[in-house]
């Protein structure tokens, strides 16, 4: 199986510069999967349905499904990125 490759990524955000749109309910598109990636620190990834919180790390991202409604929260001092696939993203 070849390494999927995410078609876009947004830039850095910090617990300062993360958009108030990702911290409160969103989902991503149709066909859209999202890969959230905790570079330093924690954030935590709420998710509606199904229903789920989990605490995201430097060594453990979090996965969004398309159209899957969602909210993350900055733990203190974070920096992450969200990686933005077509297809599913390899595990």
């Amino acid at each position: 199986m070849t390494n999927v490759l995410p078609y876009r990524s947004t830039p850095v955000f910090d617990q300062d510069t993360l958009p108030a749109a990702l911290r409160a309910r969103h989902d991503t598109k149709a066909g859209v999967w999202g890969v959230i990636r905790v570079l330093e620190g924690k954030l935590e990834l709420t998710i509606f349905d199904p229903p789920s919180t989990t605490l995201l790390t430097p060594g453990a991202p979090g996965l969004v499904r398309p159209q899957q409604p969602h909210f993350v929260t900055p733990m203190g001092m974070v920096k992450m990125q969200v990686d933005f696939y077509d297809r599913p993203p390899a595990a």
